[in-house]
């Protein structure tokens, strides 16, 4: 592990009066899953009442000293606003359109701040106030249109994901996080530090303090008689009934929600215990499986199981045509 260093009571301040738009977060596995090896993020709950844990300062002095590693939720549910806007980018040359994007930006003098992740890169803008996350999205998709950027929420494989990735979400939601910037990446043993600035806490975060904020006079210059693009809107229309979701023929199509226990949604997802997992006494907390919200038919384990593990754990195995 990376040596931890000391931070300070102003830093942490200044953190989360930069960061923290609510007091919901995730917590990055301090151990990797022993079937994928990866790290996987999850809501904290109080031991003995199961409640959920609030981020505190100490939640924070604790992650920038590299005890643990947050992840952090753009949008407060109370106003549908954002302090922060981020744009994840983690396939070839993905550097490459972070760069781009972030030149394009000072066009309409806008600071950014990059900084690099596992896989590729994360560009962050931040707001003088919290400001509508529709309007903020529809600035950053239009953006990346003009420029050819490719925009993963558009149905493409790789692609540039927008934080928030919500124009809102409803009471008790959370929407999606976002690895909390110079913590220690579990997965990778180490710090990304934002560009521009000597590697230390307290240097970092200067530079970020430095970094002129967009306002809203600006945001609404800026989104002026524009919207969302077709494809990405069409993502968040209205959901069918599971009644509705049927096969060509008369038969009803399998929906895992009427096979799994207690869900609960999180940003695109119903999330609910994953019966493989739970097979071998594993995902105790209930949240492996995702189910897209948007279509009950795409599930998916993050722990990695398979379709057919799933299904065969549920008792309802995936039929197998067989070929003359």
């Amino acid at each position: 592990m990376e040596r931890r260093v000391r931070a300070t009571p102003a830093l942490i301040q200044d953190y989360v009066r930069l960061f923290v738009n609510r007091r919901a977060y995730t917590l990055q596995s301090a151990r990797p899953h022993p079937d994928s090896g990866r790290h996987y993020y999850y809501r904290p709950k109080e031991r003995g009442s199961g409640a959920p844990l609030h981020l505190t300062e100490k939640t924070v002095w604790d992650h920038l000293e590299g005890k643990i590693t947050i992840g952090l939720y753009a949008i407060n549910p109370s106003n549908q606003r954002c302090k922060w806007v981020a744009i994840d980018a983690d396939y070839k040359n993905a550097m490459e359109d972070l760069v781009k994007l972030q030149y394009y930006l000072t066009q309409d003098r806008v600071d950014s701040a990059l900084e690099m992740s596992r896989r590729g890169g994360h560009l962050w803008i931040f707001l003088a106030v919290p400001l509508l996350a529709r309007k903020c999205r529809i600035y950053i998709y239009d953006l990346a249109r003009r420029l050819g950027v490719p925009v993963k929420e558009s149905g493409l494989a790789e692609g540039i994901e927008v934080f928030p990735k919500h124009d809102a979400i409803g009471t008790g939601a959370f929407g999606n996080a976002l690895r909390g910037p110079l913590g220690i990446h579990r997965g990778a043993d180490r710090r990304f530090w934002f560009y521009g600035a000597d590697y230390g806490l307290e240097a970092q975060m200067e530079f970020l303090k430095r970094l002129r904020r967009v306002t809203e006079e600006e945001l609404d210059r800026f989104t002026a008689g524009k919207e969302l693009p077709a494809d990405i809107a069409k993502l968040q229309g209205e959901v069918k009934p599971i009644g509705e979701l049927r096969t060509g023929g008369s038969r009803k199509a399998f929906c895992i929600l009427d096979h799994v226990g207690k869900t609960r949604i999180m940003g695109k997802n119903y999330v609910a215990r994953c019966p493989s997992c739970a097979q071998v006494g594993h995902d105790r907390s209930g949240d492996n499986l995702a189910i897209l919200v948007s279509d009950r038919r795409f599930y998916q384990c993050w722990a990695g199981c398979t379709k057919e593990m799933i299904r065969a754990a549920l008792g309802q195995p995936i039929r197998v045509q067989q070929r003359a």
